[in-house]
């Protein structure tokens, strides 16, 4: 019987296989490339493109696929032969450096935010070698980078790299001056993935989920989560065999899937990887939504991935467990056993806490879309407010340095870093805050904003560039200083001080904290077209700039890309409903309304006098929904139809600020009459239905 050992990598081009396939200069060299950024040489790339080749023929493979992230958020790949024409109307099976190292995809037909034009189709992948090549489907992947013909970047993944190798660089800097040794630091991700699953006969008899991936009708079912008895529960065994062949294909892709449970809501599953390198666990994520949904199909699944595909139940979320070690592995964010460690740990501790005070706006920024808005800033976790939870017993020895106050249960000497005073901080002092969007969880923090069918590219990329601007920030201050042990002490409590109003170790979901958060001066951005607008505000043009992240036309581009894909959805949405209201509700309860209308009058026919009260209250109740459904999807369609007026920016708040709201008054009387017409006359799977499968 083949164990999860045996399994674990085997379609994998991994070190192991690299190391026992490339020649012993090759493998060192692209080690080389690997671990400090060299060049590669073409003679070093034909020789591992010729094993990568030989590894994936025996492994049955006749293609290969420059496997990239361009910005509609999920991965693209163009397939290629081995083939090569030979004499004789013969073929050969070849794969040079040259076709590892580059390829070239169409890029007019990827979101380029004005980038590129229909006609300027050239664009470029570049190979990856940070990121192990995989087999999927009989394809040998290559996870590479996307550029256009002039350079500009199309993809996720580049800006990715970008952002590691600048957090890398102003890390080992800070280190040298504690004495640490560092060639480079690592930032490294554990993305939880949360999913709906459901059966798949139901989900092909809605349209709202096949076109949208969510609900935009259905009325409650009669029970929900409230019970919470669904959370952790024992596994449905068709849910348990799904799980367990989806561990299998994850870990055939050295995916590191560890944990999986029921979650929340009925229906509602996660998935918890072991953290690992960031770039890597974006492939990996990206790799397990994939299949996620492909094994799903095999068991009579469909795998939901939207962040709110039921409404009045939990939607789903992924944490992103984001932490920075060295290249020896120590994690900069582990508190440490004395104080010299805890001197090192509490200066980045106060570098992530200034980043994300400073850099609000980009933070939510980086979690906005359509889906998400029925998440955060909805009444539902976490917010729309970014905050930072530490924990009592951090926060109490922030305080106190900020304070110059002696730590309760201490000495009466005041708190200093570097001395005995500074107690050893144990990793799990407090209890986690389950409502916070950035928690600190011992030596990690978790992101808990990203939507559910998120790419965690994005995220990272703006969380590892905000803490690099402030660690290069502070090793200009401390590289100056005459007393290094007195600077490093000023600079923790003063950057505490000054952004101590991003910690809240509260409820976050609690109508209490909103206005506290007001009175901070936290930013409250509760729909995506506002977080987005903060995109281009200067500053943070500025820091993605500087550091060589995005140059300002790049950001731009962005910016085009995230208001055009929300209005989209919106605009897909609107016209799914209207289709729906128009050729199946509106005909349903019309039938309904009818036969109520034929029963009364057949009955007062077959018995003159017979009272028919509660069919006719039934009936006007009917009438009056319908009535005010038809109006409603009237407006609606008005709506849409004005929405041709506008562009960009100003498209996306019409769409949050009209069809939104007119979306909201159509699906309330459609749920509605779902609630009281005849069972055999709904032409969709309800909600009760789809969540309570047997």
């Amino acid at each position: 019987m083949e164990t999860a050992a045996d399994c674990f990598g085997s379609l994998v081009f991994n070190d192991d296989v690299m190391r026992e396939r490339l020649p012993k200069d090759v493998y060192k060299a692209l080690r080389r490339t690997v671990e400090e950024g060299k060049d590669l040489d073409i003679n070093v790339a034909n020789s591992v493109a010729n094993a990568m080749k030989n590894w994936a023929i025996e492994k049955g493979c006749t293609h290969y696929t420059h496997w990239f992230q361009p910005m509609t958020g999920i991965t693209a790949e163009k397939h290629e032969a081995f083939i090569v024409p030979a004499e004789g109307g013969r073929v050969l099976l070849e794969f040079s450096g040259k076709e590892l190292i580059k390829g070239e995809p169409d890029a007019s037909s990827f979101p380029s935010g004005g980038l590129r034009a229909t006609f300027e189709a050239r664009g470029y992948t570049a190979w990856d070698p940070t990121s192990y090549a995989f087999i999927k489907d009989g394809t040998l992947c290559i996870p590479t980078a996307f550029c256009s013909y002039s350079g500009e970047v199309l993809d996720k993944k580049t800006p990715l790299l970008r952002s590691m190798e600048v957090l890398s660089k102003e890390a080992v800097k800070i280190l040298s001056l504690f004495g640490t040794e560092a060639k480079r630091v690592i930032t490294t991700v554990g993305a939880e993935q949360e999913y709906f699953l459901i059966d798949k006969k139901d989900y092909e008899k809605r349209k709202d989920l096949i076109y949208t991936g969510r609900t935009i009708l259905g009325a409650r079912a009669p029970k929900g989560q409230e019970m919470e008895d669904h959370y952790f529960g024992a596994l449905r065994t068709r849910v348990s065999e799904y799980m367990q062949d989806l561990d299998k294909e994850l870990w055939k892709l050295g995916i590191y899937a560890k944990t999986s449970h029921n979650e929340a809501a009925p229906c509602q599953h996660e998935l918890a990887p072991v953290y690992t390198t960031t770039n890597i666990a974006v492939d990996n994520n990206q790799l397990t939504m994939e299949m996620m949904k492909k094994v799903a199909e095999r068991h009579g699944f469909a795998c939901l991935l939207h962040e709110k595909p039921f409404a009045g139940v939990n939607g789903s979320g992924k944490h992103n467990n984001w932490s920075i070690s060295t290249d020896k592995g120590v994690n900069l964010l582990e508190p440490g056993a004395n104080p010299k460690d805890n001197a090192q740990f509490l200066l980045f501790l106060v570098a992530v806490l200034k980043a994300v005070d400073e850099y609000q706006g980009l933070m939510r920024m980086s979690v906005a879309s359509a889906g998400n808005d029925h998440r955060l800033g909805a009444n539902e976790a976490p917010p729309a407010i970014v905050s930072v939870f530490l924990g009592d017993e951090l926060t109490e020895i922030l305080e106190s340095i900020a304070e110059g106050k002696p730590l309760a249960g201490r000495t009466k000497e005041k708190m200093q870093l570097g001395v005995h005073v500074l107690p050893a901080i144990p990793r799990d002092t407090t209890d986690r805050n389950r409502t916070s969007p950035f928690a600190f969880t011992g030596n990690k923090f978790e992101f808990r904003m990203l939507g559910s069918s998120f790419s965690v590219a994005g995220p990272n990329t703006v969380i590892n560039t905000i803490v690099a601007k402030e660690l290069r920030d502070f090793h200009d201050i401390l590289s100056a200083a005459d007393d290094f042990t007195q600077a490093v002490s000023d600079l923790v409590r003063d950057t505490y001080i000054a952004h101590r109003r991003i910690v809240f170790n509260g409820n976050n979901y609690s109508p209490e904290w909103v206005e506290e958060a007001g009175r901070r001066g936290l930013l409250n951005l509760v729909s995506a077209p506002e977080a987005y607008d903060t995109l281009l505000s200067p500053e943070n043009i500025q820091v993605f700039s500087e550091f060589g992240i995005y140059s300002s036309i790049e950001l731009h581009s962005r910016y085009e890309i995230l208001n055009e894909e929300y209005s989209k959805t919106l605009h897909i949405e609107a016209l799914t409903m209207i289709d729906m209201i128009n050729r199946q509700v509106l005909p349903a309860v019309m039938a309904y309304s009818a036969d109520i209308a034929k029963g009364i009058n057949e009955k007062r026919a077959a018995l003159p006098g017979m009272k028919t009260e509660a069919e006719e209250d039934r009936l006007a109740e009917l009438e009056g929904l319908i009535g005010n459904l038809y109006r409603a999807v009237g407006k609606l369609e008005s709506a849409v139809a004005l929405s041709a007026g506008y562009e960009g920016s100003a498209l996306a708040h019409f769409s949050r600020s009209s069809i939104i709201p007119t979306m909201d008054e159509v699906r309330q009387y459609a749920d509605a009459l779902e609630l009281i017409a005849g069972q055999k006359y709904w032409p969709y799977p309800t909600y009760g239905e789809m969540l309570f499968y047997s």
